[in-house]
């Protein structure tokens, strides 16, 4: 009994010497199709799919496959993971290679290869177990695609097209996508992109001094030298008396990694500072049992440039010397002294003084390092940010960080002789009175404590401290709450008493709402000798706290003192506020008459505030316009466009998705849409007054989501009202549209300022088709936008940089949805080729015009055969065919750049229109050809056409025209350009003989068909096994059918051979 198995495929697991009658010799490995199975253990079958024989069914492994175009050139391909298929047959021809190297005496290669099979066959049996997640597998795969590129770049193999790490089929997809993943895999291979954040990685490892004992506190931040300013905040952690880090067990406080450096925070004046702390008596050199209470005292600094870490990126164990000043009244600016060099300032600590500390610069993203450098994030890392906000705000990042810089205090000497040894300790108190616990942060790598001590200076008056804090206060802990900063004087005496003297404070926030405004504040110091006098905060709240501010009712008489105390303050909160016309506009129903003054400041407000309230001050605007349009919808609008405009800085870039979820859920202005249109239609119909192109310009930048609000408040009215005023508002689009065709069509005639409108417009113009699909079906949408880009001047002789703009509004076009539609894109394809082809003409812009191309014809697959693409096909080989080759002949005439940033663009350029040629002719079926064919008006113009697209072919087919290793894009190129001559063969037949016989012609065809045959990559005898079997299966020996070409037109000749035989183009074998 016989069983059909033709669509089954078979791996040999034991070799067969085949000695048997039929019997057909295998080794392990090789794959057999079975044809035929018989009773019993014999099989019918073949190899390569040419010998045929039979084996035993007990010496092959099934695997289920699918055949492609059976007969001749059939294909069998597996229904495997098409990365395993790739793995199985590149292992097999690299293993034939690899004992070459060996052979060849190519030892480190011989031995690389080696380990990269072993791992590409370990990472297979991964993905053959199954049993990955879908994370981890395309990981695995990415790694076995690295790999598989990695061997055939170093074999001098084939260039892989690649979509998701998997094969492409050439067959399936256009050829302008094929050739975009050639040139991407080419250009990424060549060209690696750089890192746009950066991270520095730091791990303290000791202390090296002779004279240790107590322990110590160790400081790290960055330090803009240019500036004169701390750019992070403090990285802060303990050492113990050996000069240890002090908790062994808890690794992750000793390393932290410093993020989101800039590319401009990577300079030679960014350094890193560290400052030294010991705890311990009062002067180095006391006896231990002089006194029982231990202070915070100066010890040493180091610095270290940045730069010095770029020159090297070292990851060795560096080793900081430590200085200390000389007075120490100087120290909050030894760092400063250290970078100026100002050595008359500052000594070594001791000869043999020592930081030890491992510095690492990383690149990249975040999670990128993590990934990478998993042994350095295996038991956690503290993080230490820039000072304030990122250089990018991303939304949803929740911040309520109030910085507090202790900068300096001016104390009198109290009685005494000499001047106080001063100390502050600050406390952060709520409205009660009682004590925040734990929201005080000296630098991380440490947890928040309740209280801070500041380091004593011994015997000064006039003591600077420049120490950085963070208070890290909640949002609801915020209001009423206050900073306490108590003054003591530290004796030296054996009891070792801290002694109060005296207290500042100062309030976070106003009644109002409105925070403790950024920069230095000189707070009063009060005289206080108890500490219980400060337990009742009710009762120093009602004195006054500064000598430069008043927050709230708190605005009594200042007493005069000599005693100050200076702070310095910088909020970072995505909730609070210091701004006052903020507050105000926010709450403006309380202050109607301030309103018209509120919507005039709005753009003067810092856009880190207008982000950080972005939905309230949306919900703000829409709410006055709708409590009176009449008065302030003007005023509005504009403030909705500078909001719009403000999300395009790349600072504030991410905030629009923000804007893109209140549009969606939050925003209910259903009567807004009139105002809106009336408004900008308004803005439009003046673009011709000098004195308004700028604020116009800025509405022009906003029409996108000005156009979102449109819609979505139209569609919040249909739905309220049951679609009522429809034509209204059709009538109300249909005029604001025709104010925009009258805009365009206008010629600048000299007026740049015009044109420079019409560019701005044309550059967000794409945008808006999204919106309006909302509202309309795809054709409305199309003729809208095809009268729109239609009314554009035609002429190529105006603003240079206008008709560039207009060709990349052509091209956002076709990359937009309303042309992936086959209903809206036969009504835009004529305008879009109309455009094209002007440019073409010119030869201007060829970069845009080639891209565009590429992707019209990305659309278009090669097995499509639906009406309305055939219909696309005819337009455009009307359209472009003739001025597409004359481009390729052009552009291929000219010299090539000398730079090769410039060389490589005319590269791109020209492969780009190869691609969009070989794309159009492979889609052309036997009628389009007859239509062009039957176009030409005259045999000398169906000549000259001939004459032209031969010699095109006789261009792609030169070796320099794709890299090397592109052996998929010259079989594809060959594949179209035989097919092409076939069907211009029976021109030539037809047209060309007899007493029409044109020499030129036929000697240029022959000339073609020679070294066509000739052809390097067509030479299938010098391919590997696995890659002659692919290529006879897609296309077959192409040079087989260019012979058998050759031989029957050659035979069309023969009253005509004593016009070819003198020319002498060489010997052309048949048997080829």
């Amino acid at each position: 009994k016989d069983h059909n198995t033709e669509n089954q495929k078979h791996y040999l697991i034991a070799g067969f010497r085949g000695t048997v009658p039929h019997g057909l010799s295998l080794e392990i490995g090789d794959t057999v199709q079975i044809l035929e199975k018989c009773d019993g253990d014999g099989l019918f079958l073949s190899k390569h799919f040419i010998f045929q024989g039979i084996f035993p069914s007990n010496y092959i492994h099934l695997k289920n496959a699918c055949v492609k175009n059976k007969g001749q050139f059939e294909m069998v391909i597996p229904t495997e993971d098409s990365v395993i298929t790739e793995m199985t047959s590149t292992l097999r021809d690299w293993g034939a290679m690899w004992k070459q190297l060996y052979v060849r005496n190519e030892g480190d290669l011989f031995h690389r290869l080696w380990h990269i099979m072993n791992e590409i066959l370990d990472l297979r049996r991964q993905v053959l177990v199954g049993h990955l997640t879908h994370d981890r597998m395309k990981d695995v795969k990415r790694h076995i695609t690295a790999r598989l590129d990695w061997g055939n770049e170093q074999l001098g193999l084939d260039l892989v097209p690649r979509k998701e790490y998997a094969m492409v089929d050439p067959e399936e997809i256009s050829i302008t996508e094929l050739y975009r993943l050639m040139e991407h895999r080419h250009r990424k291979k060549d060209t690696p992109v750089p890192a746009s954040s950066h991270h520095l990685f730091v791990q303290m490892k000791s202390l090296m001094c002779s004279n240790l004992g107590e322990e110590l506190e160790v400081i790290f931040s960055l330090f803009d030298s240019k500036e004169n300013r701390p750019i992070s905040e403090r990285f802060f952690l303990r050492l113990n008396r050996n000069g240890l880090p002090k908790c062994p067990e808890k690794p992750e406080r000793h390393c932290s990694l410093f993020v989101d450096l800039g590319s401009s925070e990577l300079r030679k004046d960014i350094y890193i500072t560290v400052h030294i702390i010991r705890i311990g008596r009062m002067g180095a050199g006391e006896k231990k049992n002089a006194c029982n209470v231990q202070y915070r005292r100066p010890f040493g600094c180091a610095v270290l440039s940045i730069a010095d870490l770029l020159a090297g990126d070292s990851k060795d164990d560096l080793v900081l010397k430590v200085y200390m000043c000389n007075t120490e009244s100087d120290w909050y600016q030894i760092h400063e002294n250290i970078i100026k060099k100002l050595n008359a300032r500052y000594n070594l600590t001791g000869s043999n003084a020592g930081l030890a500390v491992s510095l690492q610069l990383l690149h990249g993203d975040i999670e990128q390092i993590r990934r990478e450098y998993t042994s350095r994030f295996t038991h956690g890392v503290s993080i230490t940010r820039k000072l304030g906000f990122s250089n990018i705000i991303m939304p949803g990042e929740m911040r309520n960080d109030l910085y507090i810089t202790v900068e300096r205090g001016e104390f009198e000497k109290g009685g005494k002789s000499v001047a106080r040894n001063v100390e502050v300790t600050m406390h952060v108190v709520d409205s009660s009175g009682q004590i925040l616990k734990d929201f005080i942060s000296f630098g991380s790598g440490e947890p928040p404590a309740s209280e801070y001590h500041s380091f004593v200076l011994y015997h000064n008056n006039g003591p600077r401290w420049a120490e950085l804090l963070k208070l890290p206060i909640p949002v609801d802990k915020f209001r009423g709450a206050h900073i306490r900063c108590e003054f003591r004087h530290c004796s030296t005496k054996e009891k070792g008493e801290k002694k109060l003297f005296g207290f500042s404070f100062v309030p976070l926030m106003q009644e109002n709402g409105r925070t403790l405004p950024d920069g230095t504040h000189e707070l009063i110091v009060h005289k206080c000798e108890e500490n219980a006098n400060l337990q009742d905060s009710g009762r120093y709240l009602k004195l006054p706290f500064s000598k430069g501010i008043s927050l709230g009712n708190n605005s009594q008489a200042v007493k005069t003192t000599k005693e100050s105390f200076w702070i310095t303050s910088f909020l970072c909160s995505t909730k609070l506020t210091q701004n006052g016309d903020m507050l105000d506009l926010l709450k403006w129903r309380a202050h109607p008459d301030k309103i018209a003054g509120c919507l005039s400041k709005l753009k003067e407000i810092d856009g880190s505030e207008i982000v950080k309230f972005l939905q309230d001050t949306l919900d703000t605007l829409f709410g006055i316009l709708d409590e009176n349009a009449q008065k302030y919808g003007s005023k509005v609008f504009d403030c909705l466009v500078h909001i719009i405009n403000l999300l395009q800085d790349s600072k504030f870039h991410h905030f629009k998705p923000v804007m893109d979820t209140y549009i969606e859920s939050h925003f209910a202005g259903a009567l807004a849409y009139r105002d809106l249109i009336k408004v900008l239609k308004w803005h439009i119909d003046r673009v011709t007054e000098v004195e308004l192109h700028e604020h116009i310009q800025e509405v022009l930048k906003a029409q996108e989501y000005i156009f979102k609000y449109i819609v979505q408040s139209r569609r919040l009215f249909s739905i309220a009202t049951g679609g009522q005023n429809e034509e209204e508002f059709r009538c109300c689009i249909q005029e604001l549209l025709m104010s925009v065709r009258f805009f365009l069509s206008q010629e600048s005639k000299g007026t740049s300022a015009l044109s420079q409108l019409q560019a701005v417009f044309l550059s967000s113009f794409p945008s808006v088709y999204s919106e309006l699909l909302k509202l309309f079906d795809v054709r409305e949408v199309a003729n809208l936008v095809h009268d729109a880009l239609g009314s554009l001047p035609t002429v190529m002789h105006g603003d240079e940089s206008l008709q560039a703009v207009k060709l990349q509004s052509i091209g956002k076009t076709v990359e937009s949805h309303l042309y992936t539609n086959p209903d809206s894109r036969c009504i835009l394809l004529p305008v879009v080729l109309h455009h094209l082809h002007m440019h073409l003409q010119e030869q201007k812009d060829l970069i845009m015009c080639a891209r565009i191309l590429s992707n019209i014809f990305c659309l278009i697959k090669k097995n499509s055969s639906e009406k309305s693409v055939l219909e696309e096909i005819d337009v455009i080989v009307n359209s472009l065919l003739d001025i597409l080759l004359r481009t390729i002949l052009e552009i291929t005439s000219r010299p090539q750049p000398a730079g090769s940033a410039l060389r490589l663009q005319f590269q791109d350029v020209t492969g780009e229109f190869v691609s969009c040629l070989l794309s159009l002719l492979r889609q052309m079926t036997d009628r389009h050809y007859q239509q062009l064919l039957d176009s030409f008006n005259t045999k000398e113009d169906l000549r000259d056409f001939l004459l032209q697209i031969f010699t095109v072919f006789r261009i792609l087919i030169r070796p320099e025209m794709f890299p090397k290793d592109w052996t998929v894009m010259r079989l594809v190129a060959n594949n179209v350009i035989i097919t092409t001559v076939l069907y211009l063969s029976d021109a030539l037949r037809k047209n060309f003989l007899n007493e029409n016989f044109d020499y030129k012609i036929w000697d240029s065809y022959f000339f073609l068909a020679v070294i066509f045959i000739n052809q390097l990559c067509l030479q299938l005898e010098m391919f590997t096994p696995s890659k002659k079997k692919k290529v006879l299966e897609k296309y077959g020996d192409m040079r087989v059918t260019m012979g058998c070409e050759i031989f029957s037109m050659w035979q069309n000749l023969v009253l005509h051979l004593l016009y070819i035989l003198p020319s002498g183009r060489g010997v052309i074998d048949m048997n080829s």
